[in-house]
């Protein structure tokens, strides 16, 4: 019974805070979001070793994984026999302990997590420019004030549907601060979350408007063109901005931005496409496609991802710089942002469904984006071990654009902005490019 003490427990604070704690310091926390479906993920599928155990019993298997795996069919083959030999209430009651051990050490995972003492501990710099929830955070002010209107600006665009911060997580993995410490002035879009107005906005909206605008500000200040910075999302918006006002990017540098969606088969991309219908009755009524909801999206690339972490995370010294390190990713998972209904429709029927950006016809204030007339020196950052932006979708970017260099660390999404190998196999070659394109190497 304490399994589903503690799992009641965790469903009433999210029931009880059902937005978050206020601010990114918290004492309480959401995740992992959504937290109901990575529960019923994890029971559904420990539970299902009892459904199973008959098939195994009477020589039986629902799949032949030899096909497609001879090793593993061996190992199938053996599990078979033992399973064979032994006693059927002895294995089902050791079955039902594991299942049961598993789902306690799943919630004591999650509780350790959202009692974790951690709280961020870097402030957002102040705003230079304002225009509606989009705001220009000048990390120039963290420079020394003789030094602030000379170092290089460099424009940075994050993706709209999580928060801006994971390029300034905390002390020691902040790819801003590093950019400030090599002596460039960081201006950081922070979308923020939709307000009335943001959630009419399509991609229009956001690039020829907000974005256009905030790009506007950043030239005056740098007092003429300036290198802009996409990552995810963002970079995908950064090369529609670049090739609509192409004399004020002086450089292109995009860190995992898909484009070809439909890379690797398209099958999953399109099941995107076909779900938004279900969701069309919460972004009529909402305006906006909810956090959670894009969660759930993102949980389709592997259900079972918070399943494995939660796990490995209550076995874990929550006093460790480790368990910090994943407190403070995590609360930035869970941190996220509506999409507005437009340009989640766009997203998720466009660009997944009908994969418009590799086809040509995506379209910006009624203008076609092709990344082939966009001349200025580019980079493309292509993580190897990407899973959410597939290398091949990304990489496309790196064949289109005239002036591309590609790189390919061995590295993940998130990884390559806070991973501990960031530093030295990302931000370091994107800072010698950067440097290389303002001429202060």
């Amino acid at each position: 019974m304490g399994e589903r003490r503690a799992a009641a427990t965790l469903q009433q604070e999210a029931t009880a805070n059902p937005q978050g704690v206020e601010g990114r310091g918290r004492s309480r926390r959401l995740g992992p979001r959504p937290l109901p479906l990575h529960l019923s993920t994890a029971l559904a599928t420990w539970n299902s070793s009892y459904a199973a155990l008959p098939s195994w019993k009477s020589g039986l298997l629902p799949l032949n994984p030899g096909r497609a795996n001879p090793a593993l069919a061996q190992s199938a083959e053996r599990l078979r026999t033992e399973v064979a030999s032994v006693d059927h209430e002895a294995f089902s009651e050791a079955l039902a302990r594991v299942v049961r051990q598993r789902h306690v050490a799943l919630l004591d995972g999650i509780a350790a997590y959202r009692h974790h003492p951690y709280v961020r501990d870097v402030e957002d710099p102040s705003a230079v420019w304002r225009e509606g929830t989009t705001l220009l955070r000048d990390y120039g002010e963290l420079l020394p004030p003789e030094r602030r209107t000379s170092a290089p600006v460099v424009l940075i665009v994050p993706s709209l549907i999580n928060r801006a911060y994971i390029l300034d997580l905390k002390s020691g993995q902040s790819l801003l601060r590093y950019m400030v410490e090599q002596g460039l002035r960081p201006l950081l879009v922070d979308w923020e979350s939709p307000g009335e107005e943001e959630r009419g906005f399509d991609s229009t909206a956001y690039i020829a408007g907000r974005l256009e605008a905030a790009l506007e500000a950043a030239c005056e200040i740098a007092g003429g063109p300036v290198p802009v910075l996409g990552y995810c999302m963002g970079g995908t918006l950064a090369v529609a901005l670049a090739h609509r006002r192409k004399r004020d990017v002086s450089a292109l540098a995009l860190l995992a931005a898909p484009w070809d969606f439909h890379a690797v088969g398209g099958t999953q991309a399109r099941l995107y496409g076909a779900i938004a219908q279900s969701l069309e009755p919460m972004m009529q009524t909402m305006g906006q496609l909810p956090v959670d909801a894009i969660q759930m999206l993102f949980s389709g690339l592997d259900p079972h991802t918070s399943v494995r972490k939660f796990l490995a995370f209550g076995r874990l010294d929550t006093t460790s710089t480790r368990a910090e390190a994943f407190v403070a990713l995590e609360d930035w998972l869970n941190d996220g942002v509506p999409l507005a209904a437009p340009m989640a429709r766009e997203c998720l029927y466009g660009w997944y469904g009908a994969n418009v950006t590799a086809a040509g016809q995506w379209r910006v204030a009624g203008r076609a984006v092709d990344p082939v007339q966009i001349k200025v020196p580019a980079l493309c950052i292509v993580p190897q071990k990407d899973r959410i932006v597939p290398p091949e979708s990304a990489s496309a970017l790196g064949g289109l654009l005239p002036n591309a260099e590609v790189m390919s660390p061995p590295l993940g999404h998130i990884g390559m902005i806070v991973g501990g190998r960031a530093k030295q196999l990302a931000w370091e070659p994107l800072l010698d490019w950067l440097k290389a394109r303002l001429g202060t190497r």
